[in-house]
């Protein structure tokens, strides 16, 4: 399954997402990511830091989402429900494969809050909250 993770910028949420699924090594599971409003920016120095104490080498450059990314994708996965009101107002033919992560995963209306510019220990959490999301999102689709 070719999963697309989307957040704002693409230097946090979606990185670490992506690169949390591609650590797993699953060959049936293919993870990218992108942001809405994404420049092209390395992955922010703290969700580096937390990647690196998790063991997890990771390389990325920000991008922002296209309509080439979401054709690839057979899974959008957003980290807030804002992004994806956006992305189904710009590309309504996603509706069908179009969740939050925590909607997808956790049957949650609940947001991933975005550790940009806070404290390494925001992004620890966030990044645990990612792995614990990610670990049952697995388990649904495998």
């Amino acid at each position: 399954m070719k999963i697309l993770f989307v957040c704002t910028g693409n230097t946090c949420r979606s990185p670490m997402a992506e690169a949390i699924v591609t650590t797993k090594n699953l060959k049936e599971v293919e993870a990218r990511s992108a942001g809405i409003f994404a420049g092209e920016a390395p992955l922010s120095e703290n969700a580096q830091l937390v990647l690196s104490q998790q063991q997890i080498s990771f390389s990325h450059t920000s991008k922002p989402l296209d309509k080439e990314d979401l054709d690839w994708a057979e899974l959008v996965l957003t980290m807030t429900n804002s992004h994806k009101m956006a992305i189904l107002q710009a590309y309504p033919e996603t509706a069908t494969k179009l969740f939050t992560l925590k909607e997808f995963a956790a049957d949650s209306t609940e947001d991933v809050r975005d550790p940009y510019g806070g404290p390494i220990t925001l992004y620890e959490k966030t990044f645990h909250e990612l792995k614990l999301l990610i670990d049952k999102l697995i388990m649904k689709i495998t």
